[in-house]
């Protein structure tokens, strides 16, 4: 019996030994990161940017673009990961939408919560060679031609999706919503002529609008973006695009639930420096996207907050469409 409790004591020790070695070691190879938007889209963007910076803290990542179901099909692929810090991802508004509204059997609770890494302002766009030129000439054209109007969005049933009902909701009419798997997607349909308008970042249309190809002619906030003075919101026309309460688009780190506390916090202490950093926060200013400092368990509490929001909105804005 003696002899018997001493293996067990050594497979114990051997094991804590093993998990501490670990923890010291971590990481000691590439973290898959996984973005579930098209490669170019603003998420992927911002991911590439922190690349660099990041291996500067010892953090090398592999960026894995899994697309599909409104960020769904790569989000489960984090979940269903092992909790081991070598596979993270990149969570939106759009995914949590989804979530909040049940539309998903992903949960917050599989996710350990890392960094936020940005908030976006969403705006909609046409292209330049439209005739019309301003928010007010696009409510009459939705208003001359109910059910027709095409308004393309990064998946379906997300804060996209909400804001490009609102806007059919100030015409007082329907409209055809057109969902792709990511905003590079919508651009490129955009351009194309395959859709009339896009509810999209001003980080994912910012070298299409400076290249005169997209115009910018309404933005879904309270406040005139910076970079756009002269593009007016929602609002500065009479539409309330919050009838049911204020809601935000971000983009935000995760990895799968359980993640040891040793790892999630070297995880958090280099993607908190890499988005603080200098570089980083000027490529948001020139992208048009915000930067805060909210990580771990403030990150969660957030994370539930939204995903409440949107919930309550979208119950609203949704409820009278069909699957």
């Amino acid at each position: 019996m003696l002899k018997q409790s001493s293996i067990i004591l050594a497979c114990a020790l051997a094991a804590f030994q093993a998990t501490a070695t670990q923890a010291q070691t971590y990481p000691s190879r590439d973290i898959t990161f996984i973005v579930p938007w098209n490669a170019g889209g603003s998420n992927d963007v911002a991911a590439r940017a922190l690349d660099p910076i990041l291996r500067e803290h010892g953090i090398k990542i592999v960026i894995e673009n899994v697309v599909g179901a409104t960020g769904t099909i790569g989000m489960r692929r984090v979940a269903s990961a092992a909790p081991d810090g070598y596979t993270i991802g990149m969570g939106t508004s759009s995914t949590l939408a989804l979530i909040a509204q049940g539309k998903t059997p992903l949960t917050n609770a599989q996710f350990t919560h890392i960094a936020r890494v940005s908030t976006d302002p969403l705006m909609l766009l046409v292209p330049s060679k439209a005739e019309q030129k301003s928010l007010d000439d696009f409510i009459k054209l939705m208003k001359a031609n109910p059910d027709k109007v095409t308004i393309g969005t990064p998946g379906n049933y997300n804060l996209n999706h909400i804001f490009a009902s609102m806007t059919a909701r100030a015409a007082g009419v329907s409209y055809v919503n057109v969902p792709y798997t990511g905003g590079s997607k919508v651009v490129a349909d955009l351009i194309g002529g395959h859709v009339i308008s896009g509810v999209l970042k001003p980080s994912e249309t910012l070298g299409q609008i400076q290249e005169g190809l997209l115009k910018p002619i309404g933005v879904f906030a309270n406040e005139r973006l910076e970079m756009f003075p002269d593009v007016p919101t929602f609002k500065d026309k009479g539409f309330d695009v919050f009838p049911y309460g204020p809601v935000v688009q971000m983009a935000y780190v995760v990895a799968p639930a359980n993640l040891p506390a040793d790892v999630r916090t070297k995880l958090i202490t280099a993607f908190r420096a890499a988005i603080q950093d200098p570089r980083f926060k000027e490529f948001s200013k020139k992208n048009a996207f915000l930067v805060d400092d909210l990580t771990g368990d403030a990150l969660t509490k957030e994370v539930d907050s939204v995903a409440s929001a949107l919930g309550t909105v979208a119950a609203q804005v949704f409820k009278d469409q069909k699957e």
